[in-house]
């Protein structure tokens, strides 16, 4: 997917950071990480890990039965396998004692989901000499500002979910259930080149915004009932987010008139992403003119957040950099967003056709009205 001055971009990054941590061996776990800089991510079934040294080649060790696929995938040609009998543990600490840093400063990601506290301890006493360096948040703090090869990714993935969505609008009628919705939108994806058919919350809108995170059910939606469409197509494990409201029939005044509003503090906020920007501002323009306005009596979620690489994980959803009230850091050109606003069961997520919300220093407008008759 992506050229090797890409990733050579990126091996340089890593070996800035261990510079600054002062480590010798950088030890990759978690799975964005590990697809992100080394072009190959497997599930943890049986831990594995890739290496990468502050001068010197890298290497791969994981599971026997997924050597091949790895080499395929990767830049690293050093892979090392282990049959299914072996401790995981046991022979990623033996391939460092092979390549001589045993006794190495050696840095890993505190908040990586693969490193288990059984996991530290286990390789701890298995390298008694090695000092192991906390790199907490590492494997997000890498990928928040994406390449240009990233962006043209994203830009695959969300012009999928632009087909989706239309589609999904198109054929949505009285009798429909959301299962049917669900079907659409697997369908294309999979047509369209999506890595997988995995589609996102498809329900019934109700309440203000407790639908969100709504449980998958078969509904049968009526004349006026509003559909609640999040897609999640993937390319290439980077993915693009969409949702929208789709009202079955015509719209009321009340939920024009709503969505007129959410369009336009959101409008605002796109416009105030800007490189220098710091976050709690961009984020008071949704939750502040949301609460002024009267279109929720509350507004405790977040109204953006990370956008990017989805791997075989326990998380959906990249919240290492959110837009919060309590959010001091400042935007940089190249991040991308997934911004999202609800109120009085309307939902729409920030992004024109083809376009995932990438702050620049010349913003873009990218929001586009989304109540289908």
């Amino acid at each position: 997917m992506f050229s090797r001055a890409e990733f050579d971009r990126r091996i340089a990054r890593a070996r800035d950071a261990m510079a600054s941590a002062g480590v010798d061996l950088l030890l990759v776990d978690s799975g964005e990480l590990l697809a992100w800089l080394t072009g190959y991510t497997v599930s943890e079934t049986m831990y594995r890990a890739a290496f990468l040294p502050r001068e010197g080649d890298a290497w791969f060790t994981l599971r026997a039965l997924d050597q091949a696929p790895c080499r395929e995938k990767s830049w690293i040609s050093d892979v090392v396998g282990f049959v299914d009998t072996d401790e995981a543990q046991a022979a990623v600490a033996a391939s460092i004692r092979e390549r001589r840093f045993a006794g190495a400063r050696i840095g890993l990601d505190t908040n990586s989901y693969s490193m288990s506290a059984a996991t530290f301890m286990r390789l701890s006493a298995l390298l008694p000499e090695a000092r192991f360096i906390p790199m907490p948040g590492l494997s997000d703090s890498l990928r928040w500002v994406k390449s240009e090869e990233e962006i043209a990714i994203l830009r695959q993935a969300c012009a999928i979910a632009d087909k989706t969505m239309l589609e999904i609008a198109r054929q949505a009628r009285p009798g429909m259930t959301t299962r049917d919705a669900a079907a659409i939108a697997s369908q294309v994806f999979l047509r369209e080149g999506a890595d997988t058919g995995e589609v996102g919350p498809v329900v019934k809108a109700s309440g203000s915004h407790e639908f969100l995170h709504g449980a998958f059910k078969t509904e049968t939606i009526a004349e006026g009932d509003v559909l609640h469409v999040e897609l999640i197509p993937r390319v290439g494990n980077y993915g693009a987010r969409m949702m929208r409201p789709i009202v079955v029939g015509a719209p009321s005044a009340v939920l024009t008139a709503t969505a007129g509003k959410l369009i336009e503090l959101q409008d605002r906020q796109i416009l105030a992403m800007k490189p220098g920007a710091i976050a709690r501002d961009v984020d008071a323009i949704m939750r502040r003119g949301a609460l002024d306005t009267g279109l929720r009596p509350t507004y405790e979620n977040v109204t953006a957040y990370t956008l990017g690489l989805y791997t075989r994980t326990p998380r959906t959803s990249d919240f290492s950099r959110v837009l919060l009230p309590t959010s001091d850091w400042a935007l940089e050109e190249g991040m991308v967003f997934h911004l999202y606003a609800t109120a009085q069961g309307l939902g729409f997520i920030a992004g024109a056709p083809s376009r995932p919300l990438i702050v620049k220093l010349v913003p873009k407008r990218c929001v586009a009205v989304s109540i289908f008759p």
